[in-house]
């Protein structure tokens, strides 16, 4: 039992990033139908532009977490602005073109983002100071620290904002006329450019936050750091059903269960022959399955077909 709600712990911390990531994604497919593949590498120079502010400022006395929010601030920044180009400069010029066309662009820039960050922040992987409250807390024998609680909070604080801001705001109803049809929105007077652009720079002060949260909860960060997290947080978002912020929320956190539990338990259903090490491969089971039984995902939201 101990083990069981031990994992669960894990997988609900794990889940939350996963949720966070998913729901640039789900965004963006859902006002698009792009499938942004760089959107792992925005987490990622999120948690390695933080580390750039935070290791000068951990031996300044400022108090631990007062110095992360500083580095959480210019991480946002940084992202926001790379959210901001890379819709500008990749993906606009192709609006109109064929689907294959600005999945690939995607590919590209994800590589190159990659690229970039190898060479401004080197190949090795960077130690993140723990600067965030480290206590402990026991519960019917599984153990979680105050990170975890704080990430979980965070996570969940943030994703009620974003769906009060798309479902009570005057930004959400434009962003939602967008999705469903941009020429109609653009006749009711809502500058669908402006609006397409503004839901990259919500989506990468997602990844931002997200990419903050991973690096605190492992204590580090590397440059290839976001390709298998995006790739697990767009299975999340097929899982609960892409195009649906709800959907990418649930998708998330079941996601991660499902991948702690599976790295609890692997060893004793194979015997001790596969480790927990080998937890990546549940996430992409979890993609054949849900792409085989429900393409929709859980959820069920249908996206139109664009041309």
């Amino acid at each position: 039992m101990d083990i069981f709600l031990q994992q669960l712990i894990n997988g609900l911390t794990l889940g939350s990033i996963y949720a966070l990531v998913a729901l640039g994604y789900t965004m963006v497919y859902g006002i698009l139908g792009l499938i942004n593949f760089a959107h792992g590498e925005v987490v990622m120079i999120g948690a390695l532009s933080s580390l750039t502010i935070i290791r000068p400022l951990a031996d300044s006395g400022l108090p631990g977490p007062v110095v992360v929010l500083i580095g959480l601030f210019f991480a946002v920044l940084v992202c926001m602005a790379l959210g901001f180009t890379v819709e500008r400069v990749a993906y606009r010029p192709l609006r109109n073109a064929p689907r294959l066309a600005p999945l690939i662009t995607a590919i590209g820039v994800s590589i190159v983002l990659q690229q970039l960050a190898m060479l401004i922040w080197g190949r090795s992987y960077h130690s993140v100071p723990a600067l965030l409250p480290s206590g402990t807390h026991e519960v019917l024998g599984a153990t979680f620290t105050e990170v975890q609680v704080i990430i979980v909070v965070v996570a969940a604080v943030t994703m009620m904002g974003l769906v009060l801001l798309v479902n009570r705001t005057r930004l959400g109803r434009a962003m939602r006329a967008t999705a469903e049809n941009p020429a109609i929105a653009g006749l009711m007077g809502v500058d669908a450019n402006r609006i397409i652009s503004l839901t990259f720079v919500i989506g990468s002060a997602l990844a931002a936050l997200a990419g903050v949260l991973v690096s605190a909860n492992y204590g580090i960060a590397h440059y290839n750091m976001g390709f298998i997290l995006g790739l697990k947080a767009f299975t999340a978002a097929v899982l609960g059903g892409i195009g649906n912020l709800a959907g990418a929320m649930v998708g998330g956190v079941l996601l991660g269960v499902i991948e702690a539990l599976g790295a609890g338990y692997i060893g004793d259903l194979t015997g001790g022959v596969l480790g927990s090490h080998y937890q990546d491969v549940f996430a992409f089971f979890v993609l054949i399955g849900v792409l085989i039984f429900r393409p929709s995902g859980l959820m069920g939201e249908k996206v139109s077909e664009r041309a």
